[in-house]
């Protein structure tokens, strides 16, 4: 399979050259269109049989990657150390924390309370979206609502820092109050800015209609902006990676050998760099205007069409919302003159409304899959301080996940996607995320294999993780920790197919005017699997992580089943809601439309820049 195949797709037959004004990723084609049949939309049997190829990557979208970068870095080289801070007790001598040969550690508070406030951490950072969603799309635009999120997540960092200064870490009440007041703010930091940086990368990929070109050789091929959109995912997921992966290294050997205050203050000069690089390309990026009524009206219209459908049973209600006509009786056009007075805009939007509520329903069961992901930021940790770690912090060895996720990406990008487009397999989002259910629950069978053998060969069986010998020394079972590449390498590959699609269907099937909203919907379901892993939280401990394990495992596996049984109908629809027409949203006395975008008919696009 030659990865350089989509590469002839950058040429254009009948010698048209491509547009070099912007650097483009390598697979990707840039397109100069001269004649009218290069913009011919593809048939039915045009769409099962030509292969589909990636449009133009803007640099601006690069630069978002960036800021993406350094704010993943700050995020989990702060809480790569989360763990051991709370968990383990300070070292003997010392008043930073800092292990050196030894075991880092500040406060003592144990497994069960380390694993309940990292999931904690966890549910606020993915519930705050929802805010940060709502004041972007209604109020302040994706542009104003991350510069306000980095100020929030900074002044967080500082009281982070401030819990684990010398002073400060040594009275562990004083610092678990500070450390918690910490979390909370730089969560809503966090919230306002992952909510609005994803469908930011996005939207600067203005391409945005699917159609026939032809190649250099002469084949004739599909520009499909969905592609686009999937390969901006991809490696907007890498730099997501990268940053993890520097930053988590960085910090756990900062903390070993200076202490918390080292780990927690270098994450927060990295995040100082994010609002520079946004305020410098703020002219060069496409911005969308925030509508003030957008939500209101799409939750009028969801009133609307279930007024006459509603019932107490849900099967009843379910067989309603299924019924054909359903979304054709609240059509603009259909209700003609009897039409209410907020309602400004057209059917083309009510489609887009129904296809933004299908992408939730897809988002319904992925609590099930990040209960999976989401044991590596504490039980896989603990897990690993009770195995052979031959000098290695335990607290490292996670960064094996986004290691596999950065060698990964490009492969998938260059290799094995492309492979499957040629072959004429559409591995379509729904399939792509099925696939990463059952990879993450793949990982944690591992996990409790692992956790089988640690309880067998522990010279305390069931009670490793507490385990010393006379001198007060730890005991550990002699296993490698490096048998930890199992779970994180599958979790890192799950992602790939799951974390990433998701971010992509968040973009691809919401209204414009609700990007942020429907992308804060995909990030709350981990804020619910946060919830449902504090139920588990008395499973965080000796003797009972094998059913820890076993447990979310099956839960995994379970939510893979059903999440395809649920959406299988949906899958089928995947290119008929890619093509959906334009969208003409009147608002506050200002036409909005992506048809000029497109070039397709007249209009005005209403940019943040141009109103700030």
């Amino acid at each position: 399979m030659n990865a350089a195949s989509d590469l002839e797709t950058m040429e254009l037959a009948k010698g048209h050259e491509p547009k070099l004004s912007s650097p483009t990723l390598k697979g990707s084609i840039d397109y100069s269109p001269s004649q009218t049949d290069e913009y011919a939309h593809p048939t039915e049997e045009e769409l099962h049989t030509l292969r589909r190829v990636s449009g133009k990557i803007p640099w601006t979208a690069f630069t978002v990657a960036f800021v993406e970068l350094c704010e993943r870095f700050s995020y989990y080289g702060t809480t790569a150390v989360f763990v051991n801070f709370i968990q383990q007790p300070m070292p003997e001598g010392s008043n930073t924390g800092a292990g050196f040969s030894g075991q880092s550690g500040a406060l003592d508070m144990g497994q069960r309370a380390s694993t309940g406030l990292t999931t904690f951490n966890q549910f606020w950072a993915y519930i705050m979206p929802l805010a940060g969603a709502y004041v972007a799309d209604q109020y302040w635009g994706r542009f104003k609502t991350i510069q306000i999120s980095i100020v929030f997540a900074l002044i967080g960092h500082v009281i982070l820092i401030i819990s684990a200064i010398p002073p400060v870490i040594v009275h562990p009440t004083g610092a678990i109050t500070c450390f918690s007041i910490g979390i909370v703010i730089m969560g809503m930091g966090v919230g306002g800015f992952k909510s609005n940086i994803s469908p930011l990368i996005a939207e600067q990929c203005t391409e945005t209609t699917i159609r026939v070109e032809t190649t250099r050789k002469g084949e004739r091929v599909i520009m499909d902006p969905a592609i686009t959109i999937s390969r901006v995912y991809l490696y907007f997921y890498l730099m997501i990676n990268i940053g993890s992966l520097t930053g988590s290294i960085g910090m756990v050997y900062a903390e070993k050998y200076v202490g918390f205050w080292l780990a927690f203050l270098l994450p927060t000069l990295m995040l100082c760099i994010c609002p520079m690089v946004i305020i410098f390309c703020k002219n060069r990026y496409v911005l969308h205007p925030p509508d003030g009524s957008v939500l209101a009206k799409a939750w009028k219209l969801w009133i609307m069409a279930i007024k006459n459908r509603w019932s107490w049973n849900p099967i009843t209600f379910h067989k309603n919302f299924k019924a054909p006509g359903f979304w054709e009786a609240v059509m603009p056009s259909r209700l003609g003159t009897s039409k209410p007075a907020w309602m400004t805009f057209n059917d083309a939007w009510v489609d887009e409304v129904r296809r933004g509520l299908l992408a939730c329903k897809v988002f319904l069961w992925y609590p099930l899959y990040w209960l999976a992901y989401n044991q590596m930021t504490n039980n896989l940790t603990s897990q690993a301080a009770t195995m052979r770690l031959g000098g290695v912090p335990n607290d490292i060895v996670s960064n094996l996940n986004p290691l596999f996720i950065v060698i990964l990406i490009p492969i998938m990008d260059l290799m094995i996607y492309p492979g499957f487009r040629k072959l004429g397999f559409n591995y379509t989002p729904i399939k792509r995320i099925t696939t990463g259910f059952f990879l993450a629950s793949c990982a944690m069978i591992s996990a409790t294999v692992t956790q089988y053998y640690i309880y067998k060969m522990n010279p305390c069986g069931d009670q490793a993780s507490s385990c010393e010998d006379e001198n007060g020394d730890p005991l550990v079972t002699n296993i490698s920790v490096w048998v930890q590449i199992l779970p994180y390498g599958l979790i890192g590959f799950s992602e790939i197919m799951a974390s990433v699609t998701s971010l992509e269907y968040a973009f691809t099937k919401a209204p414009e005017n609700m990007r942020s909203t429907v992308q804060a919907i995909a990030l709350f379901m981990n804020a619910i699997s946060a919830a449902l892993a504090q139920a588990l939280v008395a499973l965080s401990g000796d003797p009972l992580l094998v059913i820890n394990y076993g447990l979310v495992a099956g839960l995994a596996a379970l939510g893979g089943v059903l999440f395809w049984l649920n959406n299988k109908a949906t899958d089928k629809e995947e290119d008929r809601l890619n093509m959906l027409p334009a969208v003409n949203f009147t608002v506050k006395n200002v036409e909005t439309s992506i048809d000029a975008e497109r070039g397709e008919s007249g209009g005005v696009i209403t940019t943040e820049k141009e109103k700030m």
